[in-house]
């Protein structure tokens, strides 16, 4: 028996109380292999063939003989179905017949990038030279790779700011550049998104500079529309190859949700706390910015509030015990976790109970995160690759097409926001076409426990759009300035960067004054280049340091600082906890020392938000829904500390960071008291009825929109200063905003009856995580009012049904 299938006797072993809810079975699909087209290099060929590789299956040679013949063209095909050879073969076999020829190869990630250096490298071809360009490379690296490599590893960022920048001294490079690689373009959405396609304008006008005129070769995970979603990356034409030609092994997809545990009477009857790294350690955290959030419930505090009995076993808890059954059964398994911390405390606790069952083996268990050293990283990439780990909690960061060959199952510890991310991580399970495993193991959240009981949702439905708007004037307008920066911005550009609104953005650049127009077009005005954060994190990363030994720990991006390594914040680093010391926003640094406190921490922040202006609206009545721009603050004031065991607030400690400021795009509905008393909501339970409203409606976002919970904010109120109504705001994440609120309200009525629906279908009767509360709520879930919501939506859907058109 495979160690795949005795791990698959997990599910059958239970009798009814299993926890899966679902299994759905796809079946294995042989290939259509399709002769090595005349042009492809016999050296490529041949270092092919060494490899195993006889013949490329059908959609790569499509894929090729269009890039080929000048076509750009992105290659959307699943998991684990050869795209990077559907781009290698043009690629290599150009640079090998032409040698004078470039290439550059533009990745997400690190990791990706050194994936495929190792890949391209492995071909063993002459006179290729590959090299990867990022901010772990030295600087006399740098100068010998701008001087020699014909092949070029990078990533945005290392584009943005280190390449285009100084592309004078890339001028050979430039000019001679055949092919640019764009991997894993299906991550390229939202802000982040916008900012790269400017990017990929400002490549391609350098490249024009020099007498380069690059095809454009895109890969992707399987989307909604991948020729339009590359169209819009890019700026220009892009053909897409849809058919996946490749074998696929059978896959066994179970959807599992951790079972309801029972109330303990009273806080001295919960079980006695083991360590810090405890699952029960994991912060069901306040913050808006840390996702950090599975609090195991069988340890949650006493409170009468809290509808215990319908509290289910943490999906952290759940993921750590099916890992350690997985490796005890020499299962190789990946394990997806939603945060860094949840990350940490999954191979944690499975290496605890690991080395409790086989003294040991323990060892052979990970996490893997951002914010690792770079030789942390390539040290557990190199043992996961040779098989001396069996199993590996990450985050996303190793989501996309990182080449981990041999991996038997994925464990899936929470909705990761999106189809197209499910799947993207269910594909990294199956070795050389054999049977995989994949359990997606539903938090007690919305939107998680709706999948679990619709697999409809789930199973049979297309990916969803990729979601960009590089029209966003908080995007677009910095990107003209760092073009500016390059060279002068001409007529002939602003068609390249939008048409009328790129003209519009740099008449407004030029008022006041970042830019200055000349006859040979718009220029710069200051000495440095512009600080443009293209990630939208907010500045430099802060950079966790023992403060006893001056070691550098890691690296925490500055918009989760705030919650992450505020002082007195217990922070986990690969099995370790750390108490911070003093957290220094001017210096980027947090000063921590390592402890093993007998408490969690909880930061609790505050959210204003006020209405700047109103794009669209629906006037239905007593209820109004609407789409603009508004303001939103948000500071992070205190932290709870609780006890470890028994979730006992031990104290609330206050915390001076500073005012966060947001503009950006939101929806929002509006109801009359009149008709929340007409619902049956009595105005003293209007706040909470809204505010429980507003918690499904954003846990239920990202079946209509490609976000997560965390893309998103919201915030509820009985009566709103600007509507001077009751008032439920949902708003996107990012500056200018990110399209998703705009999805929200093109499918208002969907969305909301979905989020309807989630509330009443819950067992429990007034509230919990898996319908109304929030693991990242200011308030600490308080006021919730589970009945009203539902009298609330009601009201709303009632009244949508009979709207006028939107105005």
């Amino acid at each position: 028996m495979s160690s795949t299938a005795s791990l698959s006797q997990l599910f059958w072993s239970r009798g009814d109380d299993s926890p899966v809810t679902h299994v759905e079975r796809i079946p294995p699909r042989s290939g259509s292999p399709v002769a090595w087209p005349s042009w492809a290099a016999p050296a490529f060929v041949d270092a092919c063939r060494d490899r195993g590789i006889i013949s490329p299956w059908a959609h790569q040679a499509t894929a090729a003989n269009l890039a080929v013949e000048g076509t750009n063209v992105v290659l959307a095909t699943g998991t684990a179905s050869g795209k990077s050879l559907g781009y290698q073969m043009p690629v290599l076999s150009r640079l090998l017949t032409d040698p004078r020829a470039t290439a550059l190869y533009i990745a997400p990630a690190k990791a990706l990038a050194a994936d495929q250096l190792r890949a391209v490298a492995g071909f063993g071809l002459p006179g290729v030279r590959p090299a990867t360009y990022d901010g772990d490379t030295s600087r006399e690296e740098r100068e010998w790779i701008r001087e020699h490599s014909r092949f070029v590893l990078t990533n945005p960022d290392m584009l943005h700011h280190g390449i285009l920048p100084g592309h004078e001294r890339w001028a050979v490079f430039l000019r001679r550049l055949a092919y640019v690689v764009i991997d894993e373009c299906h991550t390229y959405r939202g802000v982040f998104g916008s900012h790269v396609a400017h990017v990929l304008r400002r490549l391609r006008r350098a490249a024009t500079r020099y007498g380069g005129r690059p095809t454009f070769v895109l890969a992707s995970a399987t989307s909604g529309d991948p020729a339009d979603a590359a169209s819009r990356l890019l700026g220009l034409p892009v053909t897409a190859v849809t058919e996946d030609a490749s074998p696929r092994g059978g896959v066994t997809f179970a959807l599992w949700e951790p079972p309801l545990l029972p109330a303990y009477p009273s806080a001295s009857a919960v079980p006695a706390p083991r360590s810090a790294l405890d699952p029960a350690s994991a912060l069901d955290s306040s913050s808006a910015v840390d996702p950090s959030a599975a609090l195991d419930p069988d340890v949650a505090a006493a409170d009468p509030d809290v509808e215990l009995p319908q509290v289910r076993r943490s999906a952290l808890r759940e993921t750590a015990d099916l890992l350690t059954n997985a490796i005890v059964a020499g299962t190789r398994t990946l394990a997806f976790v939603r945060s860094r911390r949840g990350a940490e405390v999954v191979a944690a606790v499975t290496r605890r109970q690991l080395d409790e069952a086989v003294p040991g083996l323990g060892e052979r268990v990970a996490a893997y995160r951002a914010g690792y050293l770079k030789e942390d990283r390539r040290a557990i990439e190199r043992a996961l690759l040779s098989g001396e780990l069996l199993g590996l909690a990450s985050t996303n960061a190793l989501e996309l097409g990182v080449d981990l060959v041999g991996l038997d199952a994925v464990l899936i510890c929470g909705y990761p926001g999106t189809r197209a991310s499910l799947w993207q991580q269910a594909g990294r399970a199956g070795r050389a076409g054999g049977e995989a495993l994949a359990v997606l193991i539903a938090r007690d959240d919305p939107l998680d426990t709706y999948l679990v009981h619709h697999p409809s949702a789930l199973f049979g439905r297309p990916v969803e759009v990729t979601v960009l708007d590089p029209a966003n004037p908080y995007v677009l307008g910095p990107q003209l300035c760092c073009a500016a920066s390059e060279a002068p911005i001409t007529e002939a550009d602003l068609e390249l960067f939008g048409g009328d609104v790129a003209r519009a953005a740099v008449d407004g650049l030029t008022r006041s004054g970042a830019l200055r127009r000349r006859p040979s077009g718009w220029y710069w005005t200051h000495t440095g280049r512009p600080d443009v954060d293209l990630r939208g994190t907010g500045g430099a990363p802060v950079s966790v340091v023992e403060e006893s030994t001056g070691r550098l720990l890691g690296t925490v991006d500055p918009e989760s600082s705030h919650a992450m390594l505020h002082t007195g914040a217990v922070y986990l680093h690969q099995g370790v906890t750390y108490v911070v010391d003093d957290l220094d926003l001017e210096d980027a640094i947090a000063l921590v020392h390592q402890e093993e406190p007998d408490w969690s921490t909880h930061a609790r922040d505050v959210t204003d938000l006020s209405v700047v202006s109103v794009r669209s609206y629906v006037d239905a009545g007593p209820v109004g829904l609407f789409l603009g721009e508004v303001d939103v603050t948000n500071q992070v004031v205190s932290y709870q500390r609780r006890r470890i065991g028994s979730g006992e607030i031990i104290d609330t400690r206050p915390l001076d960071l500073p005012l966060r400021e947001l503009r950006t795009v939101a929806v929002w509905f509006t109801v009359s008291p009149r008709a929340l008393e007409a619902a049956g909501v009595e105005p003293p339970d209007f706040p909470g009825a809204l505010h429980a409203a507003e918690h499904a409606a954003i846990g239920l976002l990202p079946l209509m929109a490609t976000c997560d919970r965390w893309d998103i904010g919201g915030l509820s109120t009985a009566n709103h200063d600007d509507t001077e109504a009751p008032t439920v705001f949902v708003y996107d994440g990012h500056p200018g905003g990110a399209g998703f609120a705009e999805r929200a309200y093109a499918t208002a009525a969907e969305w909301l009856t979905a989020t309807r629906e989630a509330i009443a279908a819950c067992a429990c009767e007034s509230g919990c995580p898996s319908c109304v509360q929030s693991p990242k709520c200011g308030n600490g879930n308080n006021p919730l009012h589970k009945p009203g919501a539902v009298s609330v939506l009601d009201a709303v859907l009632t009244a949508l049904a009979s709207a006028k058109p939107p105005t």
